[in-house]
């Protein structure tokens, strides 16, 4: 398990109500798992809407159970930007 920071942006953060937590997980799809837990309701459904950032490199269509997270690592949680 590798101890990370998942930062929310935009409607994440409003629905998180917070900017940054920290979670215990070894894969992408283990720390989305801890954060539906932890926030049921809204920030569940935004996520569904969401794309990545692994330490700065985008997730893609890649699954999430085969990102694994490293010690120290940051998950940034983008959802649908509206503008330029």
């Amino acid at each position: 398990m590798a101890k990370v920071t998942v930062r929310y942006w935009a409607a994440a953060k409003a629905a998180a109500g917070t900017a940054e937590e920290r979670y215990d997980a070894a894969t992408l799809a283990e720390a989305l798992d801890a954060v539906r837990e932890r926030h049921p309701g809204e920030l569940t459904r935004v996520l569904l809407r969401c794309s990545f950032l692994i330490d700065g490199d985008p997730v893609g269509t890649r699954g999430h159970e085969t990102v694994r997270l490293a010690e120290g690592g940051t998950v940034e949680v983008l959802p649908p930007f509206a503008g330029g």
